[in-house]
């Protein structure tokens, strides 16, 4: 009888393990919003055309990190801000934006320029219900090109939101 139990147990055991290796966005975090990066341009430089295409980039590609890990991902694409967001936390629109979805999780990042040599990339990853940070971090880069935002992104997912620690 003991056997039969053991055996049993194991294949319990087996079946969660199979069952929950298949809901990785459970196991990930679940239903997140991804906003797209807000843009703070501090330099004395005007916004060019390439650095809002790096902005819809960076955003399109993290949602695609997102996913790939596992999140069922919302896109918040097209969410006006009608203030200049705290950048310690998600923007109240974002967050009722977020709610309204059904969201349990919102991304929010915000890439801070201050010359074309200077620039960083940040996130903040929050809970809708209780708004507290959950995630996040910043990156410094150097350099205003397609190569070091993408990079400074990469690092920002590895390091940041995506870590193992």
């Amino acid at each position: 009888m003991r056997l039969l139990c053991s055996a049993a147990a194991l294949c319990l055991s087996a079946t969660s393990y199979a069952l929950c290796a298949a809901t990785p966005a459970a196991a990930a975090g679940g239903k997140i919003i991804v906003f797209d990066f807000y843009f703070d341009n501090t330099s004395m430089e005007p916004t060019s055309t390439a650095e809002t295409g790096r902005l819809k980039a960076i955003s399109d590609a993290l949602r695609a990190d997102l996913q790939k890990a596992g999140y069922d991902v919302i896109s918040g694409s097209g969410t006006k801000l009608t203030s200049v967001p705290n950048f310690s936390q998600c923007a109240d629109e974002q967050l009722a934006a977020a709610e309204k979805a059904g969201a349990t999780q919102a991304a929010c990042g915000w890439v801070q320029k201050v010359s074309n040599l200077i620039l960083n990339l940040n996130l903040v990853i929050e809970d809708v219900r209780t708004h507290k940070a959950l995630k996040g971090g910043s990156v410094d880069i150097r350099g205003n090109t397609d190569e070091s935002w993408n990079r400074g992104l990469a690092y920002l997912v590895k390091e940041h939101v995506l870590e193992t620690k």
